[in-house]
């Protein structure tokens, strides 16, 4: 009887975003717990300047935060190929012209947090190149990143959001007084501005009076061209929910963060160590039933599949729920909420990854039964 070979996953990271190096973890983490029985795991690291480089070295480079690399790795968005093509540091020849050196691969687990890998451009070149992948799809990428566009669908679809208003960076330079005045108008102290696509709370500022409002804006637009503003709430638990599944989702128990800042920025997330998670959150069971059924029906909503976290603020007296946002690629980080819930949930983060990596497979055959070609009565065309 012959061996079953081992499924090649390449596991993407880094990338052309300020969570670069939220990604690296995330990504170390992953290859850590990823069964080498199963798995044959092929490193893929994207530099700050958007170069690819595939193999056991991918990490150190990256670390390195190293220019000019030696050779660099191409995924061509052509569906007959499914590998990555080692060429050389300038131009597209091969390193070896006579025979190029090849890495094939059957799934790609991408963990790039943010900008080129979250927002659906790298989910755009995987379908180009027909390889299967973890996470959800597109439409369901570039719209889970837009802060702004997923609370629009999120009021359509009548869950609750707390109050926010946006512009665009360029009618804040044009006339920030009149933007000043709508917000202040519409929104109560304090307000966060945030980039509307971001993640890791970067570029996100708490906004007490004018002066930290004018200062928080500009530090978002330089991040994204659109700004999002949110009425902060007092007296609120932040709430997280992990959803796993395609077509049929569950939902994990909740966590509730307790954050070591003010609000749980990028340091209380990943450097000081010093924030709380506790897990389950405690909540009366059915504001954990309602929890859990918006989480549900905001994954749906966005048309999600593979993973996602949910967040939410509720309210300390009367459990009121809002619904905050959507993460299509959370952190798998050892102190991300996302696994850490699924773990509390039953399901360890080994079972976990191989859940993702067959959610990500059937994805594709699904994918593949559909028809990619119509052939007219006449070939009009021609």
């Amino acid at each position: 009887m012959s061996k079953k070979r081992k499924i090649r996953v390449g596991v993407i990271f880094g990338g052309r975003s300020g969570e670069h190096e939220v990604s690296i973890v995330s990504a170390q983490s992953v290859m850590k717990a990823l069964d080498r029985k199963k798995y044959e795991i092929i490193p893929i690291g994207i530099t700050k300047q958007g170069q690819w480089i595939a193999g056991s070295a991918a990490i150190k480079f990256l670390k390195s935060g190293i220019k000019k690399l030696p050779f660099k790795s191409v995924l061509p968005p052509d569906p007959t190929e499914k590998h990555l093509v080692k060429v050389k540091e300038k131009g597209l020849t091969p390193v070896s012209e006579k025979k190029p050196e090849i890495t094939s691969v059957d799934v790609i687990f991408p963990m790039i947090h943010g900008t080129y890998g979250e927002d659906g451009k790298l989910q755009g070149l995987l379908e180009m190149a027909d390889l299967p992948y973890v996470g959800t799809n597109v439409l369901g990428s570039a719209v889970g990143m837009d802060k702004i566009i997923q609370k629009q669908l999120f009021k359509q679809a009548g869950l609750p959001v707390v109050k926010y208003d946006w512009f665009l960076v360029l009618a804040w330079r044009q006339n920030r007084k009149k933007i000043i005045s709508r917000l202040e108008k519409n929104l109560k102290y304090p307000m966060f501005t945030k980039p509307a696509n971001s993640g890791s709370s970067i570029g996100i500022g708490k906004c007490h009076n004018q002066q930290e409002l004018i200062l928080g804006i500009n530090d978002a637009s330089q991040y994204d061209r659109k700004i999002i503003v949110e009425e902060g709430r007092g007296g609120i638990a932040e709430i997280e929910v992990s959803v796993l599944g395609n077509d049929s989702p569950k939902v994990s128990v909740p966590g509730e963060i307790i954050s070591s800042n003010k609000f749980y920025d990028y340091d209380a997330k990943y450097v000081d160590g010093k924030s709380q998670a506790i897990i389950p959150a405690k909540l009366t069971k059915k504001t954990i039933r309602k929890i859990q059924a918006m989480a549900i029906k905001a994954f749906i909503c966005l048309d999600l599949s593979g993973m996602a976290r949910v967040d939410f603020f509720v309210t300390k007296k009367g459990y009121q729920i809002y619904l905050n946002e959507i993460n299509t690629i959370p952190g798998f980080t050892s102190i991300s909420m996302y696994p850490k819930l699924w773990a509390a949930s039953g399901l360890p983060y080994a079972k976990l990854l191989d859940e993702l990596i067959k959610l990500g497979l059937a994805k594709q055959q699904e994918k593949n039964q559909l028809a990619t070609s119509y052939q007219p009565k006449k070939d009009w065309y021609k």
